[in-house]
């Protein structure tokens, strides 16, 4: 294994008892978005990083917060986009987002039907010679044995695979504190957007997640800006943050891997929406619920809750010039010839009575470099809302696994 591991990281009946639209108790109910600022960082996408050269002689100098901590990059910085324009970088990224979100959808779909993936199998295919698999091989979706030797094969929603041998290994943080018998997956056989990373690392919520492998209490990380060269950590059993607003972690018993959160509401411009109570209830039979998920970009709601607030959105923003939607972006606007606008503020509400309110970069984001600016939420026909990276951008999320809390602290990269 490398010494030094670049990580890339790279969630019948209709009668319902609506909650009333109510006014909240909010500081403002408008917000400023820089848009000179976010198209500046368009174009710098595609300009020459410095980045790796930064993180190689930083790691001779500097030691990272926690001797159980990864300092984290994003694809961009690592990989310059070989798109003609900042709007084709949009659209693959966008195409690539939802076939993550599909195949998030698929796993659950099967799940709820008690189905797992190593219960497909293909009509013509190379059948290994029958094994009892033991230890961590248990663990697997898809698993083979040969010659005393675990296989595994994994495939991502964006179409990259990897496929090789399942061993254990010991696990080096920062060149200090390492962990022994880590079971990991040597990949022989890798095809997809893995660009400059030298491996993946799973947070989920199953036995083979690195967060459950070396008992982590907690685990958190801060997802920089996807166009910028910043550098932020993932951590394990770190503090967390005082500032931070915590939600209840819930669990699916159908599904290990999802970390679910307790939310129970949106609200625009200090106005709650007006959503039947069950919109995002986890139901007991694993349908249902939100996810925090730092694989997908962009954040799914119900189609009834999206309607809901892209049209409180709308209401909002009428003095701004609109324009035509962009993929899965039905809300868009010409913001070319401003510096900067003010929009109305968008807030998540938990059960626990707690709010978050979004920066207004982490809803209303350019999607070329010519001033053509999106809200990024998007509606889905599943029963499974998401809550993206791109919402989650310059916020660190904590996963307090001993406590069953997911903390949201902005501005704590």
């Amino acid at each position: 294994m490398a010494e030094k591991v670049l990580l890339l990281c790279i969630f019948s009946a209709l009668c319902f008892t609506l909650v009333l639209s109510r006014s909240l108790p909010v500081d403002s109910k408008a917000t400023l978005l820089d848009v000179s600022a976010s198209i500046q960082k368009t174009t710098g996408v595609f300009s020459d990083s410095e980045s790796l050269h930064k993180y190689s002689s930083q790691q001779e100098s500097e030691s990272l917060s926690s001797s159980f901590s990864f300092q984290l990059h994003s694809r961009s910085s690592l990989h310059r986009a070989q798109h003609k324009d900042y709007k084709l970088l949009t659209l693959a990224r966008l195409e690539r987002d939802s076939a993550r979100v599909k195949s998030l959808q698929t796993r659950l779909d099967l799940a709820i039907r008690g189905i797992t993936q190593s219960d497909l199998k293909p009509v013509d295919t190379v059948v290994f010679e029958a094994e009892a698999l033991k230890g961590p091989c248990k663990s697997l979706d898809v698993s083979e044995c040969r010659n005393g030797t675990c296989l595994y094969e994994v495939s991502y929603g964006d179409g990259s695979y990897t496929v090789g041998d399942f061993v254990t290994e010991t696990i080096t943080f920062g060149g200090s504190a390492s962990v022994n018998n880590i079971a990991i997956g040597c990949g022989h056989n890798n095809e997809g957007l893995f660009v400059g990373a030298a491996g993946l690392i799973g947070l989920g919520g199953g036995p083979l997640s690195f967060p459950s492998q070396i008992n982590a209490s907690s685990f958190s990380y801060c997802l920089v800006d996807r166009d910028s060269d910043s550098t932020s950590t993932l951590e394990f059993d770190s503090v967390t943050p005082r500032n931070a607003v915590t939600a209840p972690l819930l669990r699916n018993q159908k599904l290990d891997t999802f970390f679910y959160v307790g939310l129970t509401g949106l609200s625009v411009a200090g106005e709650l929406l007006s959503l039947p109570p069950s919109t995002f209830m986890l139901a007991s039979n694993g349908d249902g619920g939100v996810i925090v998920d730092s694989g997908t970009a962009v954040t799914r709601l119900q189609t009834e809750a999206y309607n809901s607030l892209r049209d409180a959105f709308v209401k909002g923003t009428r003095n701004l010039p609109s324009t035509n939607g962009v993929a899965l972006f039905d809300t868009c606007y010409d913001l070319s010839k401003m510096k900067s606008v003010e929009v109305p503020t968008l807030s998540f509400h938990f059960s626990n009575g707690k709010n978050l309110a979004l920066p207004a970069k982490n809803y209303l984001i350019p999607v070329d470099s010519a001033g053509t600016f999106c809200f990024a939420f998007a509606p889905t026909s599943s029963s499974l809302s998401i809550i993206g990276n791109i919402q989650q951008q310059g916020t660190r999320v904590g996963f307090d696994l001993a406590n069953s809390l997911i903390g949201f602290s902005p501005n704590e990269c």
